[in-house]
């Protein structure tokens, strides 16, 4: 359930980069001199900074990590 939401969000995500309300006009002005476009896509990475917070705490693949640690540690440990 929770991978099926995390790639729900990322579908939906990917949608909403696709701006096309925002193209003809850069009115309103947000706090009185930022173009709406521009606004937006400041919002939409910050959104997009979380979910990949999100995605690399909840769906990073430990065990990947742990077997490239191990064999690191294999390569350090020879004579020298």
């Amino acid at each position: 359930m929770k991978s099926w939401l995390l790639v729900f969000a990322v579908f939906g995500l990917y949608v909403l980069h696709q701006d096309i309300w925002f193209w003809e006009t850069a009115r309103p002005l947000v706090f009185g001199f930022l173009p709406v476009g521009l606004f937006y896509h400041a919002v939409y990475s910050i959104v997009v900074a979380i979910l990949m917070i999100v995605l690399v705490s909840s769906a990073w693949p430990t065990a990947l990590e742990r077997e490239v640690e191990s064999d690191s540690s294999d390569l350090t440990e020879g004579p020298l």
